[in-house]
């Protein structure tokens, strides 16, 4: 997993005395709009352990006043931009219907496409989902670039993707977004980060346009994956086969383990 801290950089007018007063404290960058609030990762540290006692603690600091106000945000029943490890994503939570909708909204997207979902752990997607592949699958693919279809479990919110019994499931290889699920308790509705149809973005400036609607952007630099291509997409709903939906960024790597290790041939048939 990778390391991660981050600073405050700008917080604009907010709902909420604990974020206000991290605004207060940290911040004097902005938004365009006032209820917009940009947060700042700090990049990875290249000297590890060497990071003197004082900045590691300064950095855990930030690390829970940032993932704070994101997940009241997210409680708050708001649409926030979060960074993970192939583009920039839209969340909000799966399980609030008027969120589901409002990011529709937000990105400009066609209702009969579906969102998918992301959690911090493979033992959550068990809730949400009917799994029927050997757990080891899961934990050879995830976290990383993958996003896993299959058919969804009565738990997870009968108005997210309503004209589909299947869904799709991600844990990022993202420090952030792995403890951002955890403490939201619930798993979070995931998109890019642009308005629909157009090219996914690597880096905040790109969605400018999109921030004020959004009541957190997450700032969390460069994104590595310049192919813009972002999660492979697999529907794995069918016991003992595949079918890619998505090439993505990490094709090959992951039919290897679905062919190789795990035995699994291709299924052609659509749903």
């Amino acid at each position: 997993m990778r390391s991660f801290g981050f600073v405050a950089a700008g917080l604009i007018k907010y709902r909420g005395s604990h974020c206000s007063a991290v605004a207060g404290r940290l911040g004097t960058d902005m938004c365009k709009e006032p209820k917009t609030k940009l947060l700042r990762l700090y990049p990875p540290t290249s000297n590890g352990p060497t990071v003197h006692q004082e900045t590691q603690t300064v950095r855990s600091k930030n690390d829970s006043e940032v993932l704070s106000c994101t997940v009241k945000a997210l409680k708050d029943g708001h649409i926030v931009a979060v960074p993970t490890d192939t583009i920039y994503g839209l969340a909000c939570l799966a399980q609030n219907s008027e969120a589901v909708k409002k990011i529709y909204e937000v990105k400009e997207r066609n209702g009969q496409k579906p969102l998918a979902i992301c959690v911090g752990e493979i033992q959550d997607i068990y809730q949400y989902c009917k799994v029927k592949v050997k757990e080891g699958l899961l934990g050879d693919l995830l976290p990383g670039p993958v996003t896993l279809v299959f058919e969804r479990s009565g738990k997870l919110n009968t108005n997210l993707n309503p004209f589909t019994s299947l869904v799709g499931v991600r844990i990022p290889d993202h420090a952030f977004m792995r403890r951002l699920c955890q403490m939201c308790g619930e798993p979070l509705a995931l998109t890019s980060a642009n308005i629909s149809s157009t090219t996914s973005t690597v880096e905040v400036h790109e969605f400018q346009e999109l921030w004020s609607k959004l009541a957190v952007v997450v700032d969390g630099g460069p994104i590595g994956d310049e192919t813009r291509q972002g999660s492979t997409v697999i529907d794995l709903s069918v016991p003992g086969k595949y079918r890619v939906i998505r090439p993505g960024c990490a094709l090959s790597a992951t039919l290897d383990v679905l062919e190789h290790k795990y035995g699994l041939s291709e299924n052609s048939k659509e749903e």
